[in-house]
């Protein structure tokens, strides 16, 4: 009963939407607009020339990548009768949309690190942080994204479907094409539950051990204004590592019994789409200089 399969349905629309298409043509153009500006102000001013800043355009970079690799099909297919994507548009999708994930986990990481060097080892930054340092570990966050992605891609190129390809999704991503395979998916479940962990728990224990040495170092510090200067620095970043590596966590480990359509896409476009809209936000609004340099810029 196994078919060669060209194309999938995404029941995550059951027919032309227009409002889901100006919704996400609106988070589109916020992401493209606030992570392009992150990344003219990175570029442009040079009190933002910083390894701290240069992971930040980094980090738009990815955003604008991320939401990239998914909106636009989601916009097209907001509008059809039924929403489909190919056989090798959906690999390709899934490549670049794990690629990013990866990514993005393990630049958070770096830049947890490099807060614990600002803040704990002012002495040795530079030299911790030098920019052949920044560079290669920018480097390295994009290869190891692009290497675990890869895997997972090859994973999902062996898998079968039966009759009708379906996925209950509004894009292609590893659990929806597990769940619609009538192949064995053990291979793909085990790398992606390896993946959980030294792709997105690894990183994640990395930034919280960070944190831990930063709070112990803060709240040693004599005048309160240092404190003071040490938190607002580090907040934003914290609160961006929350949202995404906890929305991610509930995508990529799911119960067995997966999650209903309307949870799994909820689940999916807030690590995915409104994560990377968010973030110049947060950046920009709980950080002096990045606000500074935008006022300036005006």
């Amino acid at each position: 009963n196994q078919t060669h399969v060209t194309e999938f349905m995404l029941l995550g629309f059951s027919h032309g939407q227009p409002f889901l298409f100006v919704l996400f043509l609106a988070i589109y153009l916020a992401t493209l607009l606030g992570n392009s500006a992150i990344l003219a102000l990175v570029s442009l001013d040079p009190h933002l020339h910083s390894p701290m800043y240069f992971f930040l355009s980094q980090l738009s970079c990815l955003d604008i990548c991320y939401s990239s690799v998914t909106v636009p099909k989601i916009l097209t297919n907001a509008l059809r009768p039924q929403a489909t994507i190919s056989y090798h548009g959906c690999l390709a999708q899934m490549f670049f949309l794990m690629g990013c994930a990866g990514a993005e986990c393990t630049l958070l990481a770096v830049m947890a690190y490099d807060r614990y060097a600002a803040v704990c080892q002012p002495l040795h930054y530079a030299h911790a942080m030098s920019w052949d340092v920044c560079v290669a570990a920018a480097a390295s966050c994009w290869l190891w994204g692009m290497l675990n992605s890869a895997m997972h891609t090859l994973l999902a190129s062996r898998l079968s479907f039966c009759g009708a390809a379906r996925l209950q999704h509004i894009f292609c991503d590893v659990p929806p094409l597990l769940r619609a395979a009538c192949s064995n998916t053990r291979p793909s479940e085990v790398a992606l539950h390896a993946a959980s962990v030294f792709v997105g728990l690894s990183p994640f224990l990395l930034v919280v051990i960070s944190y831990l040495r930063i709070l112990a170092t803060v709240l040693g510090m004599p005048v309160a204004t240092s404190r003071q200067k040490a938190f607002s620095t580090c907040s934003a970043h914290l609160l961006v590592v929350i949202l995404y590596f906890m929305t991610a966590n509930l995508n990529y480990n799911q119960p067995s019994s997966g999650y209903s359509l309307a949870a799994d896409t909820l689940v999916s476009a807030l690590y995915c789409i409104i994560t990377p809209m968010l973030n110049p936000l947060i950046y920009s609004l709980r950080n002096q200089e990045v606000r500074a340099a935008l006022r300036k810029a005006v």
